[in-house]
């Protein structure tokens, strides 16, 4: 990961960014209330592709033709839109939206590991040993160790958003190997487009016909979960990582569980377990080092 010094502004879209993307989850959990799992995804990925898409065109960026790279799109896609959208909003059919974003913060964690099975310069040092043995003992304190072994809904879901942080950490391993060099606007318009293309006919089979005769709540969480938390939070994505690096960037996981946490509280009434505040604790840990906030002192030469 590369790492550079946050300037102030640097540091303000760095919130921003925590801020719409701890909106999403409660975006997701109101849309859900109306409509299904994957009519949410299609929707999602539809309106974003289409916002991207007038993105490009008015920076009059050159539309890919490459058989090869439509291929890269789709897999990207299918591993950083599909999987974990559908998997995080079923989840959030059963669990809290401020617990779902504490499980979502796992992603950099998977993505250390990922990237060390893949990559011969990612290898697994000391310190990031540390941070993810920290990750994980967060997760499993947020889960509850009795809950672990249960196969009820709530159980499974948490096992849902795990997945769906797993499945991001495999597209950003996907996205270094196959999609390096490419505008950011016409990579995440590219595989926005890939999962709307899948995710319209899964929902129309799954829940029935797309309808747009949905109440104004409903479509103002799909306006703001599509067009700001998706399309424009990726632009102010890419904005960041340009400004600050990958590594100050993977801060922003640890400013998303708030605001979900805080907006599920005022708008849902919701209530987390006090295991779930202490285990984020322990994740936020294992980011810090992970992210080298939190550096290990040097082991000490032996005298000779």
């Amino acid at each position: 990961m590369t790492q550079m010094s946050l300037s102030p502004r640097a540091w303000a879209e760095l919130f921003l960014l925590g801020a719409i993307w701890g909106g999403v989850f409660l975006a997701a959990r109101l849309a859900l209330n109306e409509i299904g799992v994957l009519t949410a995804v299609a929707h999602r990925t539809v309106w974003a592709a289409l916002t991207l898409w007038g993105v490009v065109l008015w920076l009059r960026l050159p539309v890919p033709t490459s058989p090869r790279l439509w291929a890269a799109f789709a897999i990207m896609g299918l591993l950083n839109n599909l999987i974990p959208f559908t998997l995080l909003n079923w989840a959030q059919l059963h669990i809290e939206s401020g617990l779902a974003s504490i499980f979502n913060a796992t992603t950099a964690v998977f993505g250390v590991l990922v990237a060390a099975a893949i990559f011969a310069d990612e290898r697994l040092t000391r310190q990031k040993l540390l941070g993810v043995t920290l990750g994980f003992l967060g997760v499993a304190t947020a889960i509850g160790l009795e809950n672990l072994a249960r196969f009820d809904p709530r159980a499974l879901a948490q096992w849902a958003a795990l997945g769906a942080t797993l499945s991001y950490a495999v597209a950003g391993a996907w996205a270094r190997k196959a999609l390096s060099g490419l505008a950011p606007q016409i990579a995440a318009a590219g595989m926005l487009t890939c999962s709307a293309l899948v995710a319209l006919p899964l929902a129309w089979i799954v829940d029935g016909p797309l309808t747009l005769a949905i109440s104004p709540v409903t479509w103002g969480a799909l306006a703001y979960y599509a067009v700001i938390g998706t399309a424009l939070a990726y632009l102010l994505y890419y904005r960041v990582l340009a400004m600050a690096g990958s590594g100050n960037l993977m801060l922003v996981t640890l400013l998303i569980p708030p605001f979900a946490i805080a907006l599920g509280a005022l708008v849902l009434g919701e209530a987390l377990a006090p295991r779930a505040y202490f285990g984020f604790v322990l994740l936020a840990l294992g980011l810090l080092v992970l992210n080298g906030r939190l550096p290990l002192p040097r082991r000490r030469a032996l005298p000779r």
